[in-house]
């Protein structure tokens, strides 16, 4: 891919100081900027880096003031956002490289498959019967997808992703490598010889639209009924949904959180990595919790802050840590009170 300055300038609504016909053809972060490379300038720490850089074009913001010139060589294109800006810039350029479409040959599609208009299909992909692909939409090598699975349009499944029978997946959706959709619940009842009996999981699981799903994440389908993404969530690597699951509106979650069976995160919520619930809870609108934390029961105040294992209130836990981190100090002062309370007799 390549453009010049002047198409920058104009993509951004920016103003150009230097050469407008100046192209660039690759990304680069400005202290590593080379000759032919695009990058930007949104935080004051890295300004000395300007003056050396040897990147063509540069994003820079408009409340900078630079105390000396830059090299002849460096066209900057001045706006109101740089960080913003550059968002916008890696964006046309991944639309540029995952400008895919057409079937590989490769790809094994069932003729009761329905496929809409500028889908790509990569190599080795499967899609089985009464499957169908909306329109734009883009399944990348290795991709499994089984029957009668729903996929809407605009939507992405990297290579290597699982999309088990009765799943659907909205519209303009990520789906990262590795992920498993729509896999069985971890489900055993006890039997009369104590042995466990496995519980058959026959619901499906629902992507809402605007939804990202990270690499190697696990969501497994419901017993009965859905597991739920709610529109907008983001899900980060290695996590684990558990069947039944429902995952709010625009609730973000890092990675190597894990939710049990039937439990209900609201919408707007922020969960930290290595988070852990409990099954057959749920959680408030607009709740924080902090990473490593461990939710053992329902939080129904709204927009609260929480972390621990097994989690409190954000002002409880850090009240509580305070006291926890000088336990050493605490018991020596103790154990010298004691000597002077009750000496020991000679």
């Amino acid at each position: 891919m390549e453009f010049t300055a002047s198409q920058v300038a104009e993509l951004l609504n920016g103003k150009i100081e230097g050469d407008s016909d100046v192209t660039v053809n690759q990304l680069a972060k400005i202290e590593e900027g080379l000759i032919g490379s695009l990058t930007f300038l949104s935080n004051e720490a890295y300004i000395d880096y300007v003056y050396e850089t040897d990147a063509t074009i540069c994003i820079i913001d408009n409340n900078f003031k630079l105390s000396k010139p830059t090299k002849s060589t460096l066209t900057l294109v001045w706006v109101n956002d740089a960080r913003i800006c550059f968002v916008k810039v890696l964006e046309m350029y991944q639309q540029y490289k995952s400008n895919k479409s057409g079937i590989d040959a490769s790809a094994k599609i069932s003729d009761k498959a329905i496929i809409g208009e500028h889908v790509y299909v990569g190599p080795n992909a499967t899609i089985l019967a009464g499957s169908v692909i909306g329109n734009n939409s883009k399944i990348y090598g290795n991709v499994y997808i089984g029957e009668q699975v729903k996929v809407g349009t605009n939507t992405v499944i990297q290579s290597g992703a699982i999309i088990q029978d009765d799943s659907e997946i909205g519209s303009d959706c990520k789906i990262y490598s590795g992920v498993i959709i729509g896999g069985d619940g971890f489900g055993f009842a006890p039997n009369s010889e104590n042995n466990y009996q496995k519980v058959v999981h026959i619901g499906n699981v629902v992507i809402e639209d605007h939804v990202e799903i990270g690499a190697n994440t696990t969501i497994d389908r419901g017993t009965l009924g859905s597991t739920r993404i709610c529109k907008g969530a983001k899900l980060d690597n290695l996590i684990q949904i558990a069947h039944n699951v429902e995952i709010g509106e625009n609730t973000v979650m890092a990675a190597q959180t894990g939710v049990a069976g039937s439990t209900k995160i609201g919408k707007n919520c922020m969960i930290g990595g290595q988070v852990g619930f409990v099954g057959h809870i749920s959680i408030a609108d607009g709740v924080k919790i902090a990473a490593q934390s461990g939710i053992a029961s329902s939080i129904k105040e709204e927009s609260s802050i929480w972390q621990g294992s097994p989690a409190i209130p954000i002002g409880e836990y850090k009240r509580a840590y305070v006291l926890f981190k000088n336990l050493t100090s605490l018991k020596t002062r103790i154990d010298n009170l004691q000597k002077i309370v009750s000496p020991k007799s000679n």
